[in-house]
């Protein structure tokens, strides 16, 4: 038995095909993910879906660069990449027939993507892979699962009762107990990295928005033998909030800012002239981005009583909203609405700003 690499969600392109983005998610391949395959001698990658960010294109200068950092890197080592179909690289939504990888990547023939239910030997060991479930290949789907004898599941699941990001529970989806049978169930599709039972989500590999903020991003080895996964944490990151009090020594540098999405939470101001230089030092570290929250007046009401709220937190502030709603409707329904709308909204002004 051996152990082999797992990783998920990578979303090549992501943010508009970022160049910033794309900068800091080779970073991790060149200073984590590769260091650390070859360190442990991994000849297998078994990617869980949603490799590429879009689903109907790609910017050639998004599969040039993740050529150099991911694909070419697998293939010059000699590595196999094991992939399957993830919901984001399908151009239709009622099948998977018609898909990034089958389309990107032919000519590296240390790749196999699969689009379908399929068992797969390695080391001794069958895992039964399972791309994204649509409506043509459901009943395919829902017999492979129920035929298998695999102990092992790959997937790119959408299950209910588990966190799309932390802290927001996903009300749709599979009943776990569709998977009881099996003793391991990885996922990929959500980027929250949880678990319950025998059901992993793996999240994804880096942060990509700031819902991924404060929440450890990395990748996973498996170990074919007795089933054993070992967290492989990223240590970099993109988004930084910054507590400026200038009542106490604000102890930052500008390695803490440069090439970073930055909140600067103003706890206290009581020198204008200091806060000035503190902002001009931010912004010759030249950051990706600064966004200044200064004045919190405008969630002050009387219908927010909750003194621990956290005021940053837009989706707290919905649920509250719904919870003080006096309706019949199922609000654990309401706010998976309109958490995904929100998540949506934030995502369409990212990529549109």
């Amino acid at each position: 038995m051996a152990k082999v690499a797992i990783v998920t969600d990578t979303h090549f392109g992501a943010r508009s095909d970022s160049i910033p983005i794309d900068n800091f998610i080779r970073k991790f391949y060149e200073e984590c993910f590769w260091p650390e395959i070859d360190r442990q001698g991994i000849r297998t990658i078994f990617h869980l879906g949603d490799c590429f960010d879009r689903r109907k294109y790609i910017n050639f200068n998004t599969l040039k660069s993740c050529r150099e950092y991911f694909f070419d890197q697998a293939q010059k080592r000699n590595i196999r990449i094991v992939m399957i179909v993830g919901n984001h690289y399908t151009f239709f939504k009622n099948t998977n027939d018609v898909n990034a990888p089958g389309l990107l990547l032919k000519e590296y023939d240390n790749i196999s993507a699969y689009s379908g239910p399929t068992n797969y030997l390695i080391d001794g060991r069958s895992i039964l892979l399972m791309p994204w479930i649509c409506s043509e290949n459901y009943e395919w789907s829902m017999e492979a699962i129920k035929e298998s004898d695999s102990k092992v599941c790959f997937g790119h699941f959408e299950i209910a009762g588990f966190q799309m990001y932390k802290g927001h529970d996903n009300d749709d989806g599979f009943d776990p107990k569709l998977f009881k049978k099996f003793d391991l169930v990885c996922s990929g599709h959500f980027h929250h990295r949880s678990n319950r039972d025998n059901i992993y989500y793996l999240g994804n590999p880096y942060e990509l928005t700031w819902a991924d903020y404060d929440d450890p991003r990395g990748f996973h080895l498996f170990d074919t033998g007795d089933l054993s996964l070992e967290f492989i944490q990223n240590p970099f990151n993109i988004f930084t909030k910054i507590y400026y009090d200038d009542t106490k020594d604000i102890g930052y540098t500008e390695e803490d800012f440069a090439n970073k999405h930055l909140k600067l939470i103003v706890v206290n101001k009581t020198d204008h002239y200091k806060f000035d230089k503190f902002i001009e030092k931010i912004y010759s570290a030249n950051p990706l981005e600064l966004k200044i929250i200064e004045d919190l007046s405008e969630f002050e009401s009387d219908a927010l009583d909750d003194g621990n709220i956290d005021l940053e937190d837009t989706m707290s502030l919905l649920s509250q909203y719904v919870d003080s709603l006096e309706t019949e409707a199922n609000k654990d329904r309401i706010k998976t609405i309109m958490k995904t709308l929100y998540v949506e909204a934030q995502n369409y002004d990212e990529e549109h700003s």
